[in-house]
């Protein structure tokens, strides 16, 4: 009998999970027995991958940016990958703004829903602004101060300052670059000793993947519809057009914008890339953490669709810390869909804004769960939109903040394969033979 593949035990995993989670909110006693007896494994699952994610990212980058050999390389490949970054950034938003322009979701809210929704989320929303308002009164430079540690251990121990650890990891990797070969041997075999070690962790962790997916998805059903198991279907409904909106977006992003850097920027067909990423992206649509999948994405990329490890260990990294181009998108029709429900009509001015401030803010949004719902807030007081209005907006917030993780996974393994395959560090044969594997 042919072994499944991983995505597959995946894809099961999640089907009966949905399965599980709609039969036991139809009952409390296997709601509460699901809660607390299987939704713990799936917790376990992603404090595993968590726990990888740190030493991958530092182990990794060093090792990448150690290997390429000379300063000019670094620059001349780091130059790439930014640019692409922010170029597909800005083309994330604009496809959202474009999208939620046309098709006016905000428009389609009844004035009722409207205030339920207020009402039912305003605690929630509350906390997300008070964490924003913080963060806006810190002055222009302090993103550039909170990049540099204080103390590198204690960041080490905290996802949310993966930036901190990356900033790091570049300069030991800058460092070892020019430190002669003979004395920065050991520091290399180290790092590279680690690096290992942890993969070889990973995959001990993925054996577990398809259990730990099966108990997220099922709690998650579960926690969405609280008390009345008709709550989630009806608030969902209520926010629809605006889910389809986001969803639309990102299904532009997937099929038409990757595809088309894919196609030109590399000899790798979209079907081969797509296989060879499925089961990243499955894992990152369930944990909705590009930070707690990163480990997986690298594998993926450098084991199934021929990107060499000097490139991966630089672009991944760096991408799961700054490159947000589904939180992005979700971001910018955020904003519109809540001025267009409250009335509110936005200029040309405002809207280029709303482009420039979620550019930035996707650059400043940790890779973890609702990390992009707090930078929105941000996004909405800059062209002047109360931020209360994020609490219209809660209601399927879980469900669009996994699919656009799947997508920003999916733009880093991307800018991978491109930057890659510029370098001439891509082997196209090798992701024909292994994509689907």
């Amino acid at each position: 009998m042919k072994k499944l593949p991983l995505h597959t035990k995946i894809l099961t995993g999640m089907v009966m999970g949905l399965a599980l989670g709609l039969i036991a909110i139809q009952f409390e006693g296997l709601s509460s027995f699901t809660l607390d007896y299987i939704k713990p494994f799936g917790t376990i699952f992603i404090r595993a991958l968590k726990m990888v994610a740190v030493p991958l990212v530092l182990a990794s980058l060093i090792i990448g940016v150690a290997n390429i050999g000379d300063i000019s390389k670094l620059s001349r490949m780091g130059g790439k990958t930014l640019a692409i970054f922010i170029i597909t950034t800005i083309i994330s938003i604009t496809i959202g703004l474009s999208l939620v322009a046309v098709i006016k979701p905000g428009h389609k809210l009844p004035e009722d829903t409207r205030q339920k929704l207020m009402t039912l989320y305003d605690a929630n929303a509350e906390s997300k602004i008070n964490v924003a308002t913080e963060v806006k009164t810190r002055g222009p430079l302090q993103p550039l101060v909170d990049m540099v540690p204080d103390n590198i251990f204690l960041a080490s121990t905290q996802n949310s300052r993966m930036l901190q650890v990356v900033f790091f990891a570049l300069l030991v990797g800058i460092a070892l670059l020019q430190t002669p070969k003979e004395k920065g041997a050991t520091v290399l075999l180290f790092f590279n000793g680690l690096n290992e070690v942890i993969i070889k962790i990973v995959q001990y962790i993925m054996m577990i993947a398809p259990y730990g997916v099966f108990a997220l998805i099922a709690s998650l059903i579960i926690e969405i519809s609280g008390d009345n198991p008709d709550k989630a279907w009806e608030l969902l409904y209520a926010l629809l057009w605006y889910a389809i909106t986001v969803i639309l977006g990102l299904f532009i992003m997937m099929s038409v914008i990757y595809p088309i850097l894919i196609k030109y920027f590399s000899g790798i067909k979209y079907m081969d890339f797509f296989k060879g990423i499925r089961p990243a992206m499955l894992l990152g649509f369930s944990t909705s953490s590009s930070t707690a999948t990163l480990p997986v994405t690298m594998e993926r990329v450098e084991k199934h669709l021929g990107v060499s490890e000097e490139v991966s260990s630089f672009v991944l990294p760096l991408g799961a810390t700054i490159n947000m181009n589904g939180t992005s998108l979700y971001q910018g029709v955020s904003a519109i869909f809540i001025a267009q429900a409250m009335g509110l009509a936005l200029p040309l001015s405002s809207q280029l804004m709303i482009v420039l401030t979620a550019t930035l803010a996707a650059i400043g949004t940790a890779g973890v769960p609702g990390a992009g719902l707090v930078m929105l807030v941000i996004v909405l007081e800059a062209v002047g939109i109360p931020a209360a209005g994020i609490a219209l907006i809660m209601a399927p917030e879980r469900i669009l903040d996994m699919i656009r993780t799947m997508v920003n996974i999916t733009g880093d393994a991307s800018v991978s394969v491109v930057v890659a395959s510029t370098e001439g560090e891509l082997d196209v044969e090798f992701a024909k033979k292994h994509a689907d594997e």
